[in-house]
């Protein structure tokens, strides 16, 4: 990957990152999203950020696919 694509990448991300700490609380934390599964038992817990890992793979899908043109 050339320099300049990769300092983009890293950029969109900075910005990103920004904005989703500069809105506070207002957006649902990652992992906490409706659709992640949570079960809690005795002595028993397990969670699969089921809705979490979907949105990060379409959000890299789409940065990659954006950037490979």
């Amino acid at each position: 990957m050339p320099p300049g694509k990769a300092l983009i990448i890293i950029g969109v991300l900075f910005v990103a990152v920004g904005l989703y700490l500069s809105l506070g609380g207002r957006l649902p934390p990652f992992g906490r999203l409706p659709g992640d599964l949570r079960i809690e038992r005795d002595g028993f817990s397990f969670y699969f950020p089921l809705t979490t890992s979907i949105l990060v793979s379409l959000l890299l899908s789409l940065l990659f696919w954006l950037f490979r043109k």
